[in-house]
């Protein structure tokens, strides 16, 4: 190893550690993406096979295998509940980890997620708009979107969110991540207040709606609202991975990502474009869900580095993994009743967020 006179290390000797370290790196990021994989296979399985109801899993697969038919009960519960339902953890939770490994690549910040800067809550505020006042629009209008509405204005409602929060945040080309936190703070609490009022002018069953899908939970998961989410979450999860390469350049900063030839402002545009589909429609159709964002990325990038080619993918097994996890917990903890999801991921996420916060101490007071 060759150093400089000063004891320090020239450059020659950092390209050879970086060269050294790098396929080991990538190596363990492919073994963790299969354990992640097998992992995420388990937690499916589970969730497919743990409910109030005494249906089993293996007696019907036994069942299906031997020709034997279906009971009406066995067959309602596990395609008409629990299947709409595990696949929706599934989207929804690969939906909040990438979005929020998204939003942390374009900020150039740990701390970066979703529901802390007020994404989820522009989301929120769209899809309640969607609920209150969607009886107001044209019948041919409802016709055309259908079961679209909700998705589809949470979507509208995180985009907008997303690219004021840009704007605000970024001056000269330059992200403040003060800026970026704060702003985020204050749209979080406009869109909190106007959804009061949507709120304050719901009716009985509005409010009962509303109610339960604020507190998150995949219990209202059917295919209906499966099929209307899945479209926006998965292209949106297709796209993400071509941000890749863009995201580690403007980790260099943006003016070094430019020169190296990365067009800067299109990965912006296309990252606020992703985030808010995958996070839109994941409110829609879940709820308030938070801590997933923030706490996926974080740890990936302590497992297997901040190379988002396998962060992304890697992000996405996780979160929909520990998602399963924490909605088999809500189901199981005060069974027969259901806990909200939002609560057991706030109870499991605000701990390792204060530790992040902490460990990044030095990010956040610069």
């Amino acid at each position: 190893m060759r150093f400089t006179v000063n004891g320090t290390m020239t450059l020659a000797a950092c390209n050879e550690i970086a060269d050294a370290a790098l396929p080991d790196r990538a190596a363990a990021a492919r073994r963790l993406t299969l354990w992640l994989a097998l992992g995420l296979i388990a937690a499916m399985t589970a969730s497919l096979a743990i409910g109030a109801a005494g249906t089993s899993l293996w007696s019907t697969l036994a069942d299906l295998a031997l020709g034997r038919p279906l009971s009406s009960v066995d067959e309602t519960i596990l395609w008409n509940i629990r299947l709409p339902r595990t696949l929706m953890g599934v989207l929804v939770g690969a939906a909040l980890a990438v979005s929020g490994a998204v939003m942390q690549g374009l900020f150039r910040n740990p701390l970066a997620d979703p529901g802390l800067v007020g994404v989820s809550a522009g989301a929120g505020l769209g899809a309640i708009s969607a609920i209150v006042l969607g009886s107001a629009l044209p019948a041919g209008a409802m016709a055309l979107v259908g079961a679209h509405l909700v998705p589809l204005a949470a979507f509208a409602g995180s985009w907008a969110t997303t690219l004021l929060l840009y704007r605000v945040s970024t001056r000269g080309g330059r992200t403040s991540v003060a800026t970026m936190l704060l702003a985020g703070i204050a749209l979080g609490a406009l869109a909190a207040a106007l959804s009061g009022l949507l709120v304050y002018a719901a009716d009985d069953q509005q409010l009962r709606d509303l109610t339960f899908w604020g507190l998150g939970s995949l219990s209202g998961a059917t295919w209906a609202k499966l099929m209307a989410a899945a479209p926006i979450i998965v292209v949106a999860l297709l796209g993400a991975p071509f941000l890749a390469r863009g995201l580690n350049a403007l980790a260099l900063g943006e003016a070094a990502a430019g020169h190296l030839g990365v067009p800067v402002q299109r990965v912006k545009n296309l990252s606020v474009l992703a985030v808010a589909a995958a996070t839109g429609a994941a409110v829609a159709v879940s709820g308030g869900i938070g801590f997933v964002g923030i706490v996926v990325p974080h740890l990936l990038r302590l497992a297997s580095g901040p190379d988002h080619r396998m962060l992304l993918p890697n992000a996405a097994l996780l979160g929909a993994g520990l998602l399963l996890g924490a909605d088999m917990i809500s189901r199981v903890v005060i069974a027969p009743a259901e806990l909200p999801i939002g609560i057991v991921t706030a109870i499991l996420g605000a701990p390792v967020f204060l530790w992040i916060l902490l460990r990044n101490r030095m990010v956040v007071e610069s």
